[in-house]
């Protein structure tokens, strides 16, 4: 089903499949797509710091094992009927694309470059998914949409063009390929998701994919864990791994899920495009990685191509 009829049609599990939505059940998915680009785009200078504490495999690790705990235990609290087990079994596997792979590159990468750089690599994600629903025939692409796309990878050009040129030494090429690397695996899990969120619960879909690639990731990070010094982690550390464990991959994710599966993959994925304008004031802030006139200006792009997107 393309995103121009899942925008018009309720939610999957509402009961009434295929009947108009009111308006405030569209308003409020937007709302929570908007929650989900604060709070992940805080969560880059939350991991940078995270990772500057912990080894980077071996915080990871930990965090999506937590995640995919908590999120199977309300999924078993609810009680409610469970999908297929081929279902189950597809959301587990593309779970190892989606939440093995993609958070593997993602925090390997935020490690070795600056919060504000992998939040703005990471923004090239709604182009990759654009793409790819596209030539999966998921994705219809007006006229309109394309301009907001193409605005908001200008924006994105302008600022990673600006950050780039920075001489800090905390920058990286590789985290920068890293990310992208990430990035693109995030795009095709979301594509090749997409159908099974018309029809499992988001809370499920969360779950099961998150289960899928936290299994794989734990043990490869096992070893790094064991021999990581967790009684040095201070609490302000520990309050970090907490954040992006609760906050980055159960909340946002569930508001992630509900945007794929209301008004598509593609519009859901424009609104990562906010982080970025969160990421770098938030790590300019915090991090004090000091953002440029040209991020700015890349900034305005972003936005206005999220507008030209929604409307």
């Amino acid at each position: 089903m393309s995103s121009t009829v899942s925008e018009a049609t309720e939610p999957a599990g509402s009961g009434t499949p295929g009947h108009a939505t009111t308006r405030p059940g569209v308003w409020l998915t937007d709302i929570s797509l908007v929650l989900m680009a604060l709070i992940w785009g805080i969560n880059f200078s939350i991991v940078k710091f995270g990772t500057t504490l912990v080894a980077p495999l071996a915080y990871n690790g930990l965090r999506v094992m937590i995640a995919a705990v908590l999120l199977m235990t309300i999924v078993v609290a609810s009680r409610a009927p469970l999908p297929p087990r081929r279902v189950i079994a597809s959301l587990l596997g593309l779970g190892v694309l989606g939440n093995g792979i993609y958070q593997f590159f993602f925090v390997e990468g935020i490690a070795q470059t600056r919060a504000s750089d992998a939040a703005l690599v990471v923004a090239a994600s709604p182009a990759f998914i654009a793409i790819i629903g596209r030539m999966r025939g998921v994705e219809r692409a007006s006229a309109r949409r394309v301009a907001g796309i193409l605005l908001s990878i200008a924006g994105i050009a302008l600022v990673v063009f600006a950050t780039t040129r920075g001489d800090d030494g905390r920058s990286s090429l590789t985290g920068d390929l890293l990310v992208l690397a990430g990035s693109l695996s995030w795009a095709t899990y979301t594509v090749l998701l997409k159908p099974y969120t018309e029809h499992v619960s988001g809370i499920q879909v969360s779950a099961f994919t998150m289960v899928g690639g936290a299994v794989p990731l734990f043990l490869v990070a096992l070893p790094q864990i064991i021999h990581a010094n967790w009684r040095s982690v201070p609490a302000l550390g520990w309050g970090a791994l907490f954040y992006s464990a609760v906050f980055a991959l159960v909340i946002a994710y569930l508001f992630w899920y509900r945007g794929v599966r209301v008004i598509g993959p593609t519009r859901t994925a424009m609104y990562s495009n906010v982080q970025p304008v969160i990421a770098v004031i938030f790590a300019w802030l915090v991090l004090s990685e000091t953002p440029t006139i040209w991020q700015g200006i890349g900034m305005v792009c972003i936005m206005t191509g999220l507008l030209l997107t929604r409307t």
